[in-house]
């Protein structure tokens, strides 16, 4: 960990205002998975192309984030199952900037991904009013039927140019409302946000050189496997064997 903050503070930092023209709201992304131990040499490559965003002198942010989803967890296994047209519903705090957001994204039929999002007071358990005429208009469900299935937290390193947004998550933890929990602190995951997907992307090009390739990864379909053993998850074994084999 010391490395790698040691390394962050290379790159040139940038603020959350001066990345408001990359807000990217409407994108397509790229998900890549590693070795937290690989990423020191793959921050060092991108020092040169990317600025780092830097929040009250910290560039390696705290995240929390709550998911939910029906009593019949619809959502997890329309992701499961690769459905586009699907959905996802997070409370998401951004500890270090003091903000809490209620954010819906959804994942439509040309693979392109849209967010949607409204403040929210911190530590507020029902929805308000305001929040439940912001879901109910943009879920094909109702508001009523959405219960808190899983608790996440991490850390982030957001890096960006004039036309791409990266995060890096790592010290990956989840947990239910019943104390089940489960950690993955091996494990970095790299998503690139784009308005097109472009293969002459700097970071694309660098990944490819530390023999990282693209692969899709549900920081909610993924915890709620780990927290949820009961749960019907084959279509995701993949992916338990690829994190199974950058933990060995």
């Amino acid at each position: 960990m010391k490395t790698i903050s040691s390394t962050v503070k290379q790159f040139i930092p940038t603020s959350l205002e001066e990345m408001d023209d990359v807000k990217l709201l409407n994108r397509v992304d790229t998900k890549f998975v590693c070795s937290i131990s690989k990423l020191t040499e793959i921050l060092k490559d991108l020092s040169e192309f990317y600025k780092v965003l830097e929040i009250k002198d910290q560039r390696i942010m705290s995240y929390r984030t709550k998911y939910y989803d029906t009593s019949d967890f619809k959502m997890f296994y329309e992701h499961q199952n690769g459905k586009l047209n699907r959905y996802k519903v997070r409370e998401r705090e951004y500890i270090n900037s003091d903000l809490n957001f209620l954010e819906i994204k959804f994942k439509n039929n040309k693979s392109r991904t849209l967010k949607f999002r409204i403040m929210r007071p911190n530590n507020f358990n029902r929805f308000s009013n305001d929040e439940i005429d912001f879901l109910d208009y943009k879920l094909p469900f109702c508001s009523e039927e959405l219960e808190v299935k899983l608790h996440n937290t991490f850390r982030r390193i957001t890096l960006c140019n004039h036309a791409e947004r990266i995060t890096i998550d790592f010290k990956l933890k989840f947990e239910d409302d019943n104390g089940s929990k489960s950690v993955l602190p091996f494990l970095a995951i790299i998503e690139v946000k784009q308005d097109i997907y472009s293969v002459n992307s700097d970071v694309i090009k660098i990944l490819k050189k530390h023999g990282v390739r693209s692969n899709s990864f549900s920081k909610y379909c993924i915890g709620t496997t780990l927290v949820y053993p009961q749960l019907k998850s084959n279509r995701l074994k993949s992916k338990m064997l690829l994190i199974n084999k950058i933990s060995a």
